[in-house]
């Protein structure tokens, strides 16, 4: 079994209110965002949710003999917790992205190469997409957790068309080398699941959890 890992810290911890360009939901209590992700705050901001970011000081390290679940609940989980210390009184929203091909999870790619490498891997294949979400709360002791996944199948591309896809620069910060939302998006040949799931938030779970939680109200 051969895992890619990710070392990811992130050093920006100061908290800010996101603006809301809709109000499709209504607030009734505050939510804080542990992620430095724009594109789940631009998921925030779309659903008009008032919330504030508080990026998670974590290490992202798989251990070797860790599988994709039990790794990305954990990490989601370590994200909430890191954040919920310092606002226990708070609803924290934590997630973590994971590409699978089989066994093998790709995660951002380390450099160029790596980039390529990832997507003639993925060239003709099907692969699955998985999104853990937590759901915190300290104070309330609620510590929710659930893995959203979306199978994702690519046409059959040369090497060529990974390099030119790579050298367009939006590779490097996404999982799996590719940004569905983004140019990334005519590499896919099919979809079953979340589409937001592999852009990294699945939102109808989040939605539905909020609501359960009585966090939000449509």
């Amino acid at each position: 079994m051969i895992f890619i890992i990710r070392t990811s810290i992130q050093t920006n911890l100061r908290p800010y209110y996101a603006p809301s360009v809709s109000h499709m939901f209504t607030n009734s209590r505050e939510i804080i965002l542990a992620s430095g992700s724009p594109r789940r705050q631009a998921y925030f901001n779309d659903l008009g949710l008032f919330f504030r970011v508080v990026p998670a000081l974590i290490e992202e390290v798989c251990a070797p003999s860790e599988k994709a679940v039990p790794y990305i609940e954990r990490l989601a989980k370590e994200k909430a917790e890191y954040v919920a210390t310092m606002y226990p009184d708070k609803w924290i929203v934590a997630a973590d992205t994971v590409v699978c091909l089989g066994d093998v999870l790709l995660e951002k790619p380390i450099n160029r190469d790596d980039a390529i490498r990832m997507l003639l891997a993925l060239s003709g294949r099907e692969h699955t997409v998985r999104t853990a979400l937590c759901f915190r709360h300290k104070t309330q002791a609620i510590n929710k957790v659930l893995t959203v996944n979306t199978q994702v199948l690519f046409w059959d591309f040369n090497e060529h068309t990974a390099i030119s896809y790579v050298d367009s620069g939006e590779s490097m910060d996404k999982a799996g080398s590719y940004a569905i939302q983004g140019k990334g998006a005519f590499l896919v040949r099919e979809i079953h699941g979340s589409y937001s799931n592999v852009v990294g938030l699945p939102l109808y779970e989040l939605i539905e959890k909020l609501k359960e939680f009585k966090v939000i109200a449509d």
